[in-house]
């Protein structure tokens, strides 16, 4: 016999007396312990796109249907609702959005003539976002530096704004924003309380105007949520502004409500 077939035979030996000293079980468990690992690792995955889905699912029902309860996930009443959704849900939705869409581009359209007949290009703008219809006014026109106090040309150029969009029957949203140039006054401790004043002072101007105060709410963000960079005059003078914002979702309820009544 060669040298080589005895290493061999030597090594096949040593393989034998190795296996002896392992249980049988041991390879039937670590088996069984890998594929129940891969099996839950499934699982898992599976749970977490079946909730996503849910998620939007449910958000898309309580849009469409105006619903404030939709079951949760896991619950037979949940499973039932999933099981609901269909054709005539979809097309529900989709119709809401493009009912929330319509009358967006009315507002816009409204205050776009407005802007275009008195002038105002430059001073008043209007667009939409994720927010809503939003009408942006710039401070040169509203208030003088470092006050809250409303120029006469201001109150007159909001009036003129409210009176187009009186038609328009929804929550609105004052927002004020300065730029970075600090303040320290008694009044106006630094530009949160001025950008805050001053949103206060077009919603105490609408509120006389007849605007419903239920329906209104301000907030100052000082100079913390800039549309342009704080570089230059110019960038910081468009930075000062008032936003009055139609909001989105109250025209979406609007919508549903009107989807439902047909």
């Amino acid at each position: 016999m060669s040298e080589h077939e005895d290493n061999l035979d030597d090594e096949i030996e040593y393989a034998i007396e190795e296996s002896r000293g392992i249980a049988p079980w041991i390879i039937t468990f670590a088996d069984m312990v890998t594929l129940l690992m891969v099996f839950f690792i499934l699982l898992f995955a599976i749970g977490t796109v079946e909730q996503e889905k849910w998620r939007q699912i449910k958000e898309s029902l309580r849009v469409a249907l105006g619903a404030d309860n939709v079951e949760e996930l896991g619950t037979k009443q949940g499973l039932d609702v999933i099981t609901q959704v269909d054709e005539q849900t979809v097309h529900a939705v989709d119709e809401v959005g493009a009912m929330v869409n319509r009358e967006m581009a009315d507002i816009i359209s409204e205050v776009d003539e407005f802007v275009f007949k008195n002038k105002l290009s430059g001073q008043v703008e209007v667009a939409s976002d994720e927010r809503g219809a939003v009408i942006t006014i710039s401070d040169v026109v509203v208030f003088p530096p470092g006050s809250a106090d409303m120029t006469a040309k201001g109150r007159k150029t909001l009036r003129q704004v409210f009176d187009v969009l009186k038609q328009f029957n929804y929550n609105v949203k004052v927002e004020g924003h300065t730029d970075n140039t600090p303040i320290h006054t008694l009044r106006y401790p630094s530009n949160w309380e001025l950008s805050a004043s001053r949103a206060a002072e077009v919603a105490h101007m609408l509120i006389d105007d007849g605007f419903p105060p239920e329906r209104l709410s301000v907030e100052g963000f000082a100079e913390f949520r800039p549309i342009v960079p704080n570089t230059s005059v110019k960038n910081r003078s468009r930075n000062r502004r008032i936003e009055v914002v139609y909001q989105r979702g109250s025209i979406r309820k609007r919508m549903v409500k009107i989807l439902k009544r047909k």
